[in-house]
């Protein structure tokens, strides 16, 4: 007889091991199911975020800026610093041991919570009146038997058709973060999150970095404003960004890789690197789950078909995160997690989309929140804009690093914020005063009446939202 639980969780990534938890929590006997291995074999849970995306990719943001900084902007702090080298072994060791910091914290907090974990691959066998049964093949396999399922089982690198992955000369995200020496010529195929951050991350250290981006904008999802001064910071640092080329033959020979594609203008150009990072966004992942044996629903894109609550078309099975709809991000995929575990306890658990924020933690870093002006356009909303630049805010100033604004969107009317925007330095941490302020349907006012510390970096967010009523003080 298999082994009984109320709540089964496939998947312990973000939104897998934090509903694990949250469902534990509430009283349920729980097991969690994940299959990522460390280099030694062991259990290494987190998925993509913690051991190929968010966690190692902000390991190596990190530590590439430092040696930028060292490079080239400690000569103007008075420090000297000459013969500054990188060794790419010990960085990538560093990011190692971050991640396995990250893997060992998630199975401490797993075995806290009393949740049961089963290290390998998770697929469903059949439904019975116990609940649904699920094979996990690991070093032996075992069927254990959930009353409720919660498939948390993420998302993988899209590949180009007829390119697939090597990670030696043509590589995903995995691949990107791996590498042991600096190219001296890299391609990256996208100017998305992850083509931006490691693109930022491999010229810093001294790569020659060529982003291709099929698209005839920059970074279409951000506000057109922001996008356009991130692009200016971009450019400067030496980030080539070519836009609205169309990607033709990809040749992987054994010296490199060759990019045959068409440029705006039309042009021919065959770009010869030494590696190539194609980033062309994510699928969900639903490899091995065996969909099928319950009748599981699958859209045409090959995630699984929810409802807003997460439920699936079969009684008893949820879904969060990147394998079904929604912005593939660790805290969308979190927030849902904890939201199915209370309403399998008949609670009320609540996802805002409204007020999801994104970030790219480039230098200068970009986050958002809420709708963009070209957004508030296309649904004829009438608003008010009011903006302020890190030029003129003292704590930026004496940062060394005043690129960048805050952008504040509010109803022309209610004065109801609609969407906060901003590039500049550590913006993924100034986001967060807005999404609280757009959560309680704050106004601008009320973030223009709102004391923040002198000299700060927050006070360029109080600016911004007095600039909605034209009446900024220090700019």
């Amino acid at each position: 007889m298999s082994k009984q639980f109320d709540v089964v969780v496939i998947g312990g990534g973000p939104g897998g091991y934090i509903a694990a938890i949250r469902a534990a929590q509430l009283g349920f006997q729980v097991a969690c199911i994940d299959e990522w291995k460390n280099a030694a074999g062991g259990p290494a849970p987190g998925g993509t975020c913690t051991n190929v995306g968010c966690i190692p990719s902000k390991a190596l943001l990190q530590s590439s800026e430092h040696f930028d900084h060292a490079n080239h902007h400690f000569a103007e702090h008075g420090i000297s610093a000459t013969g500054v080298k990188m060794d790419v072994a010990k960085m990538i060791a560093r990011k190692d041991n971050v991640v396995k910091q990250n893997n060992d914290g998630i199975l401490y907090l797993l075995k806290k919570n009393k949740v049961t974990f089963f290290h390998g691959r998770g697929s469903f066998v059949k439904t019975t009146e116990a609940g649904h049964e699920i094979n996990v093949a690991g070093k032996a396999e075992e069927v254990i038997t959930g009353k409720h399922i919660i498939i948390a089982t993420g998302s993988n690198a899209r590949a180009l058709p007829g390119t697939p992955f090597d990670e030696v000369n043509v590589l995903s995200n995995d691949g990107a973060l791996r590498l042991g020496a600096v190219p001296k010529k890299l391609a990256l195929i996208g100017s998305g999150v992850i083509g931006l951050e490691m693109g930022s991350v491999w010229r810093r250290l001294g790569a020659d970095v060529t982003i291709l981006e099929g698209l005839p904008t920059f970074l279409g999802a951000v506000d057109e404003q922001i996008a356009k001064e991130a692009k200016k910071a971009f450019d400067k640092q030496g980030l080539k960004i070519e836009l609205g080329v169309k990607v033709g033959e990809i040749v992987n020979g054994k010296k490199g890789v060759t990019v045959n594609y068409t440029n705006a203008k039309g042009e021919a150009i065959a770009l010869d690197a030494d590696k190539l990072i194609i980033s062309i966004g994510r699928v969900a992942n639903t490899i091995g789950l065996n969909p099928e044996a319950i009748g599981l629903q699958l859209d045409e894109r090959g995630a699984i078909v929810v409802d807003g609550d997460c439920k699936t078309n079969v009684p008893g099975v949820w879904a969060v995160g990147d394998v079904v709809r929604g912005p593939m991000l660790a805290h969308k995929a979190e927030e849902e997690g904890v939201a199915v575990a209370e309403r399998i306890a008949g609670q009320h658990g609540h996802v805002n989309f409204n007020t999801i924020p994104w970030v790219i933690y480039t230098s200068p870093e970009i986050a958002w929140v809420g709708r963009t002006e070209q957004q508030l356009k296309a649904d004829g909303v009438a608003y008010k804009a009011g903006t302020f630049p890190f030029l003129a805010n003292g704590r930026a100033r004496a940062l060394g690093d005043t690129t960048g604004m805050v952008k504040f969107l509010a109803d022309a009317t209610t004065d109801e914020i609609l969407g906060v925007h901003m590039v500049g330095p550590q913006v993924s941490e100034l986001i967060s005063e807005a999404v609280v302020a757009m959560e309680f349907k704050a106004s601008a006012e009320d973030i223009a009446r709102i004391c923040h510390a002198h000299p700060s970096l927050s006070e360029a967010t109080k600016e911004a939202a007095l600039a909605v009523d034209k009446r900024t003080l220090n700019f």
